[in-house]
């Protein structure tokens, strides 16, 4: 393979599959818990089993396998855990749809049969997102990968329950919690999803028992209003002070209920007289309580009324409150209706409108687990980046609710909960119980609810290491480095994976938490299929590799800010990794036969090398900084810069001269130089570019069997070149100049012109001169004369710009054709004119301005600002050539 040359072309397709087997053939990923080297570890934020891998976990795992693989090339023994997370509801819907297909439910087959039939399909397909990130160049320890459902973390989560439980942490009560009528099953509080809705408020009359009058109450949910148990106002209320303690009659229910006093109610919402649903809504439950209201359950878990309804039982919950309406509006009883816009809480999962009602559940208490989990971050233990999300996570965990962890489904870990027949006793028991422990007796049923999904989730960072037992891997890895996850599951997971930690590890599962914001397509859109902005990782990679995705992804991970992302920023990125194949096949065949000498001198007497040797040893330390403070945006456009612009565009230009001529010792240099410093480079690349790096470097001399068994590259201090740096800065001021002027001009890129140089400083005119004929070849110069200001005249027909301490002369006379360049000017000038006298028209028109999509209206203010912005570049121009002009017709 190392024949030190590359292909002409670079070909991903090729490259990504055979480099990723041969690191699974080097066991490059397992980490060795024996091992003396400091520890690095990270947990996966487990995919969900029937997941496919999207943008966000495309920058979710890039950003941990730059770490990982940033801290073994440091070093470290790298623990990187992966796995999949059983996804309870998800999965059983799945599997449940497939059922359908047949004219089958679940109940049809009975559990135990579907369950078969849920591991059969985990069997078949829950390998693709693993696979998927394998593709995605994740350095994952695969021998390592669990599963929440995997034998060794359903103990764990067994034992932790049981031990809350014992605790007093753990209880069974009736509760008012969130229920998804689709999925069937209870919901924490954080897996319901408010969305705005436009809806309308429903202004009903309650006439008053006794008397001619009647209260008004403003309702979204007119349907409810079958389960009524009081009207509330505020105490302070003197519409109402007359009203309170009597009774009024609930529309179409014939049921009287009482008006009741309560300060919760908000005097300017509505009429400000509020129906109490206690069975139906959080607040009215609360409510309720205080005034102790019966209980009417009107809805049913399938979404249906319920006999409690009366003469509308049975019927769907959006088709009740038609019905409602319509027998209100006959009774005389609707007063009259509002558009209203209001948050109504949604399933995370299925996206149905959850329905608040009383239920007997299993729930954690939290408040005891949360104070920990507080101080801990407040003390520092654990560290959040960006800063600012310790706020949100301080904010949720101060005002927690008790944790609903039940759920009315098959798939996930069943609730280790048996109840006596005999005597209603409840027995929670680490092995599967066979006697009550109360009375004795064998008639047992176990719980048939089965625990949260993120209830296992939340042991993620221990029980995958093989917790409860004491297992070398939590003595070397525990607590975990850091945690990669997005802001949105910061409440979901990580709050919880710290309070769980806390309370059975006794320590923080993670030293740091970086927080990485959205994808979003490139009109800063959230992505959704029904938009058709997605951008599908998979595809991309197909197209451009999956090198150039993942450096795409890293320039744009600011920290607080979504990435803006397009296919366009993709591609662009794959002309990077061609500019990287290009250079480096570049300096490969200049080391074919070489007397390549390995060691670069201490001090080479080129200032090129110089230069470039001491701007490596910056980039090393930004490079380092930027990724030890999670700066993975500075750190991709560290190199970026560094390689393109001054070690492509610069250093391998400078050193064409000695690496094409006849000095055998200045030509052993430079490719020792060229050579060396492309090494580094590769290494500090292959975090965030593993394939590209991996290909390029096994051709180097002296390859290792992998560039991840590299050193990543030290700062060496003594190759520190201050006054290298300054002079070489001025050379390149100078080249730029004389370019940026040849294209102003619009001079032919085969002319070669001549240029005199007047500088403030002797130091700087003797510099020039020593170098003048690599100003001469960069520049495509005839002619260089480098002379101290007021030593000579200056050229009067030139086109001239000023650079730290130096005025630079390019002379234009027999190479320009002023007239014909003032014309085109003239006519180019025009021409722009008219566009932007167009576009500024259609930007002052009302009816565009509203009636286009948002994108539009912003792409015509992009084009009016550049196309005035060029105006005004070409005006200038046009300027500077009459002023040329006229100096050439005086002289």
């Amino acid at each position: 393979m190392n024949d030190g040359t590359l292909p002409k072309t670079y070909e991903f397709e090729d490259v990504e599959p055979r480099c990723y087997e041969r690191w699974l053939k080097l066991d490059c990923f397992r980490a060795n818990p024996a091992s003396d080297r400091p520890s690095f570890s990270m947990v996966i934020p487990p995919p969900n089993v029937t997941g496919q891998l999207h943008m966000g976990h495309a920058l979710n795992n890039t950003i941990q396998d730059i770490l990982a693989r940033y801290k073994r090339l440091k070093g470290f023994e790298v623990l990187w855990v992966p796995g999949t997370d059983h996804a309870g509801i998800a999965t059983q819907n799945v599997v449940e749809r497939e059922l359908s297909r047949e004219g089958l439910t679940r109940h049809d087959v009975g559990r135990e049969a579907f369950l078969e039939k849920v591991w059969q399909w985990r069997e078949k397909y829950g390998g693709i997102i693993i696979n998927q990130l394998k593709r995605l160049g994740a350095s994952c320890d695969w021998s390592r990968e669990r599963f929440t459902m995997d034998e060794g973390l359903s103990r764990a989560v067994r034992r932790v329950f049981v031990t809350l439980y014992e605790d007093g942490l753990i209880y069974r009560g009736e509760r008012m919690i969130n229920w998804c009528p689709r999925c069937m099953t209870a919901l924490a509080n954080i897996e319901v999803e408010g969305e705005e809705v436009a809806g309308h408020l429903y202004h009903v009359r309650y006439p008053l028992l006794n008397g001619k009058r009647a209260l008004v109450v403003a309702t979204t949910r007119p349907e409810t209003m079958l389960g009524d148990a009081a009207v509330a106002v505020h105490p302070e209320d003197p519409r109402y002070a007359d009203a309170v303690g009597r009774q009024v009659l609930v529309p179409l229910a014939d049921r009287a209920i009482p008006v009741i006093a309560d300060p919760y109610v908000d005097r300017e919402f509505g009429t400000g007289a509020l129906k109490i649903t206690p069975a139906h809504d959080f607040n009215d439950f609360e409510i309720g309580q205080r005034h102790g209201l019966p209980l009417y359950r009107v809805i049913g878990e399938n979404g249906a009324m319920t006999e409690e309804a009366g003469a509308y039982r049975g019927l769907d919950r959006y088709a009740c409150r038609k019905r409602v309406l319509e027998d209100l509006k006959k009774g005389g009883f609707l007063v009259k209706v509002e558009d209203y816009t209001h948050r109504v809480g949604h399933c995370y999962r299925c996206r149905s409108a959850v329905e608040p009602m009383l239920s007997l559940q299993w729930f954690v208490k939290t408040k005891p687990l949360a104070e920990r989990a507080m101080e801990a971050v407040k003390r520092g233990d654990t560290r959040i980046v960006p800063e600012k999300w310790e706020r949100d996570y301080f904010n949720w965990l101060e005002n927690i609710e008790d944790w609903c962890i039940s759920r009315q489904i098959w798939w996930g870990h069943r609730i280790p909960a048996w109840y006596c027949r005999d005597c209603g006793g409840v027995n929670v028991s680490l092995k599967d119980a066979d006697r009550c422990q109360a009375c004795g007796g064998d008639r047992l049923d176990q719980d048939g609810d089965v625990l949260d999904t993120w209830f296992s989730s939340a042991l993620w960072p221990f029980s995958t290491m093989g917790w409860p037992e004491n297992t070398p891997e939590l003595h070397k890895f525990y607590p975990t480095s850091v945690l990669v996850t997005a802001f949105d599951i910061l409440f979901f997971w990580v709050a919880r994976m710290m309070m769980m930690g806390l309370n059975f590890m006794q320590e923080v599962p993670f030293r740091d938490v970086y927080v990485h914001a959205l994808v979003r397509d490139a009109q800063g859109q959230k992505m959704s299929k029904s938009k058709g902005n997605v951008i599908d990782p998979l595809v991309m990679m197909d197209r451009y590799g999956t090198d150039a995705l993942r450096f795409a992804l890293t320039a744009f991970a600011v920290q607080g800010r979504d990435i803006k992302l397009s296919e366009d920023r993709i591609e662009g990125y794959r002309h990077f990794v061609n500019k990287i194949w290009n250079a480096a096949r570049l300096v490969l065949m200049n080391l074919k036969g070489s007397s390549l000498t390995h060691e670069i001198p201490e001090n080479p007497e080129r200032l090129g090398h110089r230069w470039i040797l001491s701007r490596l040893q910056q980039v090393i330390k930004d490079v380092e900084a930027a990724l030890e403070g999670y700066h993975f945006n500075v750190y991709a456009q560290t190199l970026y810069q560094f390689f393109w612009h001054e070690y492509c565009d610069w250093y391998l230009e400078i050193i064409k001269p000695d690496l094409y001529g006849d000095d055998p010792r200045a030509k052993a240099i430079a490719q020792t130089v060229a050579a060396q410093i492309l090494r580094k480079i590769l290494v500090m690349l292959h975090p965030v570019m593993p394939f590209v790096t991996e290909e390029i470097y096994q051709r180097l001399p002296e390859a290792r069997e992998t560039i991840m068994w590299e050193p990543f590259p030290l700062v060496e201090e003594s190759r520190v070149d201050a006054e290298a740096e300054a002079r070489m800065g001025l050379l390149m001021e100078v080249i730029t100049n004389i370019r940026n002027i040849r294209g102003e001009m619009n001079v032919a890129p085969s002319a070669r012109l001549e240029v005199v140089c007047l500088c403030e400083r002797a130091e700087d005119a003797a510099l020039l001169d020593a170098y003048r004929f690599m100003v001469e070849d960069l520049a495509r110069l005839s002619r260089l004369e480098a002379a101290p200001t007021g030593t000579r005249g200056k050229p009067r027909v030139a086109a001239s710009a000023v650079t730290g301490g130096a005025e630079i002369f390019v002379l234009l006379e027999g190479i320009l054709d002023f007239e014909s360049e003032a014309q085109r000017l003239q006519k180019e000038i025009t021409k722009l004119e008219k566009e932007i006298v167009a576009a500024r028209k259609k930007l002052s028109n009302e009816d565009f301005l509203t009636k286009a999509p948002s994108d539009v209206v912003e792409k015509e203010k992009e084009k009016a600002a550049r196309l005035g912005e060029k105006i005004a570049k070409m005006r200038v121009h046009f300027s500077r050539i009459e002023t040329i002009r006229q100096s050439a017709a005086v002289h």
